[in-house]
């Protein structure tokens, strides 16, 4: 809970006051315990939120860039671009995939 000195004196007469605060002390420690993972927890599901959000918009305008430069050399007109924008797409979703599958360190 808090550092504060108890409500009361300890006076040492009646045991069963005393082992209730004893008792509490030591549940309010482990439920500290119990929740301070969580911080590390959301640390990490936020870096793999950005991970997932890079290897989507990664593979996408990897695959507009590809197919765009295939277009400009080749003379091919939209077919490139749908090509590589395909593919960049099915590579994105594979990387989700394969981030979503790994298990947690």
């Amino acid at each position: 809970m808090s550092d504060d000195p108890p409500a009361r004196r300890p006076l040492g007469e009646d045991a069963r006051i005393d082992a209730l605060e004893e008792r509490l002390r030591a549940a309010q420690e482990r439920e500290d315990q119990r929740i301070r993972p969580k911080a590390a927890s959301a640390d990490a599901n936020y870096r793999s939120g950005s991970r997932v959000l890079a290897d989507l918009l990664g593979g996408i305008l990897g695959g507009l860039v590809i197919g765009g430069a295939v277009d400009y050399f080749a003379g091919t007109g939209p077919w490139g671009l749908l090509v590589g924008l395909f593919l960049g797409i099915v590579v994105a979703f594979r990387n989700v995939l394969r981030a979503a599958n790994q298990r947690p360190d």
